[in-house]
């Protein structure tokens, strides 16, 4: 009996959930961050291996950042000299940020088989900052991986 009332006293339940709860979501956070990574190192590889992928970038240079709000996500990519280099640090001076709400607002997006940006964007499940035509050419390269990879091209 005095132990459940020291319980209550110390919400110890309360703070176990909690505690529970940011662990779950450390790891969703990086889980998505994994799943990131993997999909900018598989565009990295078909680069090197598809000719007419690579024209993409031959004469492209962009920096752009991934990251959650809360930013336990962090994938960087930098087409620079016709090649793509991914990180898991946050670099400056960059053409496109992309901040994702959290781990499932990012897997939502990168799993939707049609990527809706702009109703991203007003469900404030994301948040650009940066030139928005470098944006459009990733989505671009994106997409064209993706009809690649499932036999659409």
């Amino acid at each position: 009996m005095w132990n459940h009332i020291l319980n209550i006293i110390l919400m110890r339940a309360t703070r176990f959930k909690r505690a529970a709860e940011r662990y779950l979501e450390a790891i969703k956070s990086e889980g998505a961050e994994e799943f990131l990574e993997i999909l900018l190192k598989a565009m990295k590889l078909v680069f090197f291996l598809d000719k007419d992928f690579r024209r993409n970038i031959e004469s492209f240079n962009g920096r752009y950042l991934f990251c959650s709000k809360d930013r336990t996500i962090t994938v960087s990519a930098v087409f620079a000299n016709g090649k793509l280099t991914v990180s898991e640090q946050a670099i400056d001076n960059t053409d496109m940020t992309v901040t994702f709400k959290n781990a499932k607002a990012l897997m939502g997006f990168l799993l939707s088989p049609k990527p809706d940006i702009l109703g991203s964007m007003l469900r404030q499940d994301v948040a650009v900052n940066g030139n928005l035509n470098y944006l459009y050419k990733f989505a671009f390269m994106a997409k064209r991986l993706q009809l690649m990879a499932t036999g659409g091209l």
